[in-house]
């Protein structure tokens, strides 16, 4: 993989992974934690995989308390490329901001946005997409990566693929974003073979990215542009911008009008959502053993499957359970099945609701 011409990758390192609770909290997000058993956390992951594409080029925008942890597992990343938000704002502000910074810092930069929480099994041809619609940015389109979907899922927005872009091999128009279907619906959409999983990677050169949001919201695009070139006023203004995503402050008009194009491709994607996810991604399909992301010593199971995080370092047992998810860390215990694994949010906004942030 060679690196491409005046590419930038943005990563927006947010989130709590509220269904990966008590394994991900606000003050440990997923982001930080090693959830493949390779020694590197996701965003390490996320690094090793952007850094042969560009190089320095490298911008991190994360909460102000991660910082620090950011920076650490990050060494190669300057501490000026690494940009802390005073507080939450959801996507639009965050990639915006680093939008308007780049506009001032390379007038011939294309950036693209990848969260720092998900898994690619293939980089190489995640550089090969990101290649082909690096050039399609560079003729002014919005262009997103568009994940071949692999089962009917209800849980991922999906993207309706359009015409072939002319002059751009691998890309097509999109005719609409979809917000997530209801399981018929998604498993109507894969029979037609024009659907791909929206997972909110944007490649596109800053100054059409905040063009297309002015077009939208003028004030909105203003004050990103002024923070960026008054670093020392983000503080005062931050709080003010709109909390809204880049799907539906930039993607979803932008789409409705003609100027988002799409590049489909099978790179081995996953946004680890959930437990039921991660058991998946951790399982060894040859064996109907239990998955243990962690030390296999402190786990006996007997007639049982699933997954196992013997997080607080004692020996775990489980014996005649299907499907199970434990994770055990020193002060919570989370005992659920792989089938019940979205409800385990409602676990954190009932500790939130007792006011239990020190779970949290």
């Amino acid at each position: 993989m060679t690196s491409i011409d005046n590419f930038w990758a943005v990563v927006p390192a947010g989130g709590a992974g509220t269904r990966l609770w008590p394994m991900s909290r606000s003050s440990s997000p997923k982001f930080l934690r090693d959830l493949t058993g390779t020694g590197r956390s996701l965003l390490q992951g996320t690094w090793d995989r952007l850094a042969p594409i560009v190089d320095d080029r490298f911008l991190v925008v994360t909460g102000r308390s991660h910082r620090e942890a950011v920076s650490g597992q990050l060494p190669e990343v300057p501490a000026g490329a690494i940009v802390a938000e005073p507080s939450a704002r959801d996507s639009m502000a965050a990639i915006g901001l680093a939008a308007a910074m780049l506009e001032l810092r390379d007038p011939d930069a294309v950036m693209g946005s990848f969260a720092a929480d998900h898994v690619i099994a293939d980089p190489a041809a995640f550089a090969r997409a990101v290649e082909v619609a690096a050039g399609a940015a560079r003729d002014d389109w919005l262009v997103t990566i568009g994940i071949d979907p692999t089962f009917p899922s209800s849980a991922f927005g999906y993207i309706h693929l359009g015409d072939d872009l002319a002059g751009h091999p691998g890309a097509h128009a999109v005719r609409e974003f979809v917000e997530k279907p209801s399981a018929d619906v998604a498993e109507r959409y894969l029979a037609t073979g024009r659907y791909r999983w929206n997972a909110g990677m944007f490649v596109v050169r800053p100054t059409v990215l905040l063009e297309l949001l002015a077009e939208q919201d003028p004030d909105f695009t203003a004050a990103l542009r002024a923070i960026a070139a008054d670093p020392a006023s983000l503080e005062a203004a931050w709080s003010s911008l709109p909390k809204i995503a880049l799907d539906h402050a930039v993607a979803e008009p932008a789409a409705a009008a003609g100027r988002v194009v799409v590049v489909p491709a099978s790179i081995g994607w996953d946004d680890i959502g959930d437990f039921d996810s991660l058991a998946t991604l951790l399982e060894d399909t040859t064996s109907a053993s239990t998955t243990v992301l962690g030390d296999p010593a402190l786990v006996q199971a007997i007639d049982a499957t699933g997954l196992v995080v013997p997080a607080a370092g004692k020996m775990i047992a489980v014996v005649g359970l299907d499907d199970v998810v434990v994770v055990d860390t020193p002060d919570a215990l989370l005992v659920t099945t792989r089938a019940h694994a979205q409800a385990v949010k409602q676990v954190v906004a009932g500790l939130k609701d007792g006011g239990r942030s020190d779970l949290t």
